[in-house]
């Protein structure tokens, strides 16, 4: 039996994905551990993994082109292996095409599926003869076109149409199928902007500040971070600037009392908690105690003493938290669309499963406003770009409860000035898609 490589292992990983429902990045990590994959091969088999994800429709359409059976009904791993061997062909100038379609017919060989290996090698030979006269995508539908050009599904496409118009909404789908920069945040209570850029240039990191968002810097051949002396040291936190901006938005301040009510994994926590100089208390919640452990964990790590967790249902009322907290975060649980950059798999969840989220996010908005203390800050975000997930959740809670009201903030270029909520564009912004919105409770409350 062959050791693993990395195209078995990201096949290993495609098949779990399309059989199991498993995400591609939790499924990658554990399946690179199980393979002993590392350097090259790992990053190789991540590539891989991520770039199929990201073209699967556009792998398919030219894969279709080639094939007398529609790709997604071909048995696994057949459809897996013939997307991993044209992601080779057509996007990866390093890997020989005689290599890529040779390696797809050993995988057909080693996964019984022999009988398909000519089927394979034909249908990978004809992409490779003709990835320079590719077959055009038919442009009369402008759904259908942005659909497989971009692989997104239709339904998205339409949505962000809707929402961009035609010729950013292209721009939004390009970036999507961009790679996300790594950003971290600086610990200030360890470290200076200008310390740790020397401390990881030091080690061949290449470090960028971001564009706008104080704090955050971007990284580029950093390795495995969790090797860096500055990470074992607590000196940063990996986070995007649009994660970061929460706390900032909030107002907290050296010795509020803060509750974080849907906390994991930590992050806007332990920027918080930088911004009260560790000073106050935070409460961190969540369901589950293994998430809450990679909280304290993460708080040790970076030093911090002011944040305690708790295990709470975000939806489930707790006396003794009613009107206790200067300020309330709730960073509802959604569809995920802002973060396509890190997760392209989420691009392919049905529609159907978002339309009970509106409800789940409200029912946590209206929990949690009774944590609020009168002149508190109740601040409601989250990583995706839909309206019906983000202003018309907090359109209706404001409906609902008139002792709130959004409080306008003001961001750096360019976003500046805002009415009290912003969403956040990886196309226009540098940083996930993202919501925010600022509320201030302005009354007493009767009993719930």
């Amino acid at each position: 039996m062959r050791a693993p490589n990395a195209r078995d292992t990201a096949l290993g990983v495609l098949v779990s994905c399309r059989t199991a429902g498993a995400w591609a990045d939790a499924a990658l990590k554990a399946q690179l551990r199980r393979d002993g994959l590392s350097g090259a091969e790992a990053a190789l088999c991540s590539r891989i993994v991520y770039g199929v994800m990201q073209n699967r429709l556009l792998l398919d359409f030219y894969l279709g082109s080639y094939c007398s059976q529609k790709i997604d009904h071909l048995q696994p791993p057949l459809a897996e292996i013939l997307r991993i061997g044209a992601y080779q062909i057509l996007f990866l100038d390093k890997v020989p095409d005689s290599a890529a379609v040779n390696q797809a017919v050993e995988q057909a060989k080693a996964n019984g599926r022999a009988k398909a290996s000519g089927l394979v090698n034909a249908v990978l030979r004809q992409v490779s003869r003709n990835k320079n006269d590719l077959p055009l995508i038919p442009d009369r539908d402008e759904v259908q076109y942005l659909s497989i050009r971009y692989s997104h599904p239709k339904w998205l496409v339409k949505r962000l149409l809707a929402l961009l118009g035609r010729e950013e909404a292209e721009v939004a789908l390009a970036a999507d199928n961009a790679t996300a920069p790594l950003t971290v945040q600086i610990n200030p209570l360890k470290t200076t902007m200008e310390d740790l850029t020397a401390e990881l240039e030091s080690s061949g990191v290449i470090v960028r500040k971001h564009p706008w968002v104080p704090g955050s810097l971007e990284l580029e051949h950093a390795g495995d971070l969790t090797a860096l002396a500055p990470f074992q040291d607590g000196k940063f936190l990996v986070q995007d600037p649009a994660a970061r901006l929460v706390s900032q938005i909030a107002g907290v301040r050296p010795g509020m009392r803060v509750l974080d009510v849907c906390a994991a994994p930590g992050g806007k926590s332990f920027a918080a908690a930088f911004q009260m100089e560790d000073r106050g208390g935070i409460v961190a919640c969540d369901l589950h105690e293994n998430k809450l452990k990679r909280i304290r964990e993460g708080a040790e790590r970076l030093g911090l003493g002011c944040i305690r967790t708790e295990a709470a249902d975000g939806r489930v009322f707790r006396p003794e938290w009613e009107g206790a907290f200067d300020a309330v975060l709730v960073d509802a649980p959604c569809s995920g669309l802002g973060i396509i950059r890190k997760k392209p798999d989420i691009r392919y969840k049905k529609p159907d499963d978002l339309f009970a989220l509106p409800v789940i996010q409200r029912a946590i908005l209206d929990n949690a406003a009774w944590y609020v203390k009168p002149g508190g800050t109740l601040v409601y975000s989250t990583c995706t770009i839909l309206p019906e997930e983000n202003q018309e959740v907090t359109d209706g809670f404001l409906a609902e409860h008139p002792d709130f009201v959004r409080t306008p903030f003001a961001l750096p270029d360019p976003v500046g000035e805002t009415e009290g909520q912003v969403t956040l564009w990886p196309h226009r912004h540098h940083t996930d898609g993202f919501y925010i919105c600022r509320m201030e409770r302005r009354l007493l409350r009767s009993d719930p």
